[in-house]
């Protein structure tokens, strides 16, 4: 835990080869290892300068961005086509993920609360191309008013939170925790995931995520939607180490089918924390 993760990037397979840009940073004296359960995600074991400065990266041939953060766009599995609601998108990393997964065919909802945040969304989105997506701004917790009620093919919602997960990278998430702002937060979550489940159509999927491994930020939140009549669908990755979420915890019981929510521990491929649920909402 004491060890940083390895940085990793996102390759852009709308804008370059994977393969050529692979062997292009080798040239220039980068050192990659391929991410094994997202195909155009690699890990830096080495390189000669900052991710961010190299004109690769701004011409948005790739996306830096951390191994877990690749999982829940994959666990989603967007197609070309549909249309998908991003409900706290910035600052793009999945949104531009899901884009590319969608070959920019189909509309990609990209939204977020805070304005500034939307500023980072907004340019994350034009350098890396993605055609697809329409970046809004307004309250999550109001979607279904904003948006309408079962609209959507298919729904994210990488929610805000205490960001646990993220100690190994730096200790300032665990400084600022305490369980009232895990109470807090936790009310936020419900609330977003709530709205995020009305938008989605009947026989859609949803994905909850968070960097945290927080009971009441992940499997509490989403027992919430569950008792909506969300059903828990085990997710399909390959080349991904995770283990079952939790049936329980104090006087909480969850139910046996929380083990199919995903819990993504740090030691276990060498990433951040994370938490994944796949939900179908019944038709």
């Amino acid at each position: 835990m004491a060890k940083k993760p390895i940085p990793s990037i996102r390759i852009n397979p709308m804008k370059v080869e994977p393969e050529w840009l692979v062997d292009k940073l080798s040239e220039e004296g980068w050192e990659l290892e391929r991410i094994p359960w997202y195909d155009y995600g690699c890990r830096v074991i080495r390189g000669p300068e900052r991710l961010g400065n190299t004109p690769w990266h701004q011409l948005g041939l790739y996306y830096v961005q951390e191994a877990a953060s690749m999982i829940p766009p994959v666990v989603l599995r967007p197609e070309p086509g549909l249309k998908i609601l991003d409900l706290a998108a910035s600052p793009g990393s999945k949104a531009t993920q899901i884009a590319e997964m969608m070959s920019f065919k189909g509309l990609l909802i990209a939204n977020d609360v805070n304005p500034a945040r939307v500023d980072a969304l907004a340019a994350n989105v034009q350098r890396m191309g993605s055609l697809n997506v329409v970046v809004t701004i307004s309250d999550g917790r109001r979607a279904p008013q904003k948006f309408g009620y079962n609209v959507f093919d298919k729904v994210i919602l990488d929610a805000p939170c205490s960001s646990l997960g993220e100690v190994r990278r730096s200790w300032g998430a665990l400084a600022r925790w305490s369980p009232k702002s895990v109470n807090k937060i936790s009310k936020l979550q419900v609330s977003l995931a709530k709205a995020a489940y009305q938008t989605l159509k009947p026989g859609g999927l949803m994905v909850y995520s968070t960097c945290t491994l927080e009971p009441k930020e992940n499997e509490w939140v989403v027992y919430n939607l569950v008792r909506m009549g969300a059903i828990i669908e085990k997710p399909e990755i390959r080349g991904l180490k995770w283990r079952p979420g939790l049936e329980g915890w104090m006087n909480w019981e969850f139910g046996k089918e929380m083990k199919r929510t995903m819990r993504v521990y740090p030691q276990d491929n060498d990433t951040l924390g994370f938490y994944v649920a796949l939900l179908r909402k019944p038709t």
